[in-house]
């Protein structure tokens, strides 16, 4: 005896939905898995995310009013797919898609610490130039310039212009507010600047800046 899971053709186009609906979460589920485990390419795997979630999209569109809830629909049918849901519904994007982005991303954060170093290495520079040598206007300039370098996650932590910093920032902190350097200090504090500027820009290209 044939059971009918439909009274008329718009229930019967529901189910197929529903059917539809179920056959992309399942296909996304196995295709993330194929990509994690580097059973298919990246070309491949991006190719056919986009697919699914183009499908995905228009036919959850279609379906806000009998499935406003897709996680819902996932385990009334005990689906068991967290990571096609994931792509489906949280990021929208395939995981190659994510991780170029999250790359640019890093490579833009640290081209704006890079100018930022340099501009705290040239502006500590200048300053010497011009006397100001007192210690309440050197210390802020070499404390920005320290900081700033060790945002820079691609600089090793005894590069020379992190120590050389360090050890300045200590001696200074032992002086009084309206103390000024000396004009033998001002000049090895200027060299030290000098060489850890220029140590700095020779690290960039071996960090693949």
């Amino acid at each position: 005896m044939e059971v009918k899971l439909w009274n008329d053709k718009r229930e019967r186009e529901m189910y197929d939905n529903f059917a539809e609906l179920y056959a992309i979460i399942k296909a996304t589920e196995k295709l993330e898995k194929a990509y994690i485990r580097d059973l298919v390419s990246p070309a491949e795997y991006e190719t056919e995310c986009q697919k699914l979630i183009a499908h995905f999209k228009t036919l959850s569109a279609t379906l806000k009013d009998t499935v406003p809830n897709i996680e819902r629909f996932s385990d009334m049918y005990k689906m068991d797919c967290p990571a096609a849901l994931y792509r489906l519904m949280t990021s929208g994007v395939p995981a190659t898609v994510e991780h170029r982005a999250a790359a640019s991303a890093s490579a833009s954060s640290s081209a704006a610490i890079v100018a930022e170093c340099v501009q705290n290495f040239i502006t500590a520079m200048d300053s010497l130039k011009l006397n100001m040598v007192a210690v309440d206007q050197v210390y802020p300039l070499l404390s920005d310039l320290s900081t700033s370098l060790n945002k820079l996650s691609i600089l090793p932590p005894d590069f020379e212009g992190k120590t050389k910093m360090k050890e300045w920032l200590s001696r200074l902190s032992k002086m009084g507010a309206s103390d000024e350097l000396t004009e033998q200090q001002a000049r090895q504090l200027h060299f030290d600047l000098e060489s850890s500027y220029n140590s700095f820009m020779a690290a960039l290209p071996n960090a693949g800046s």
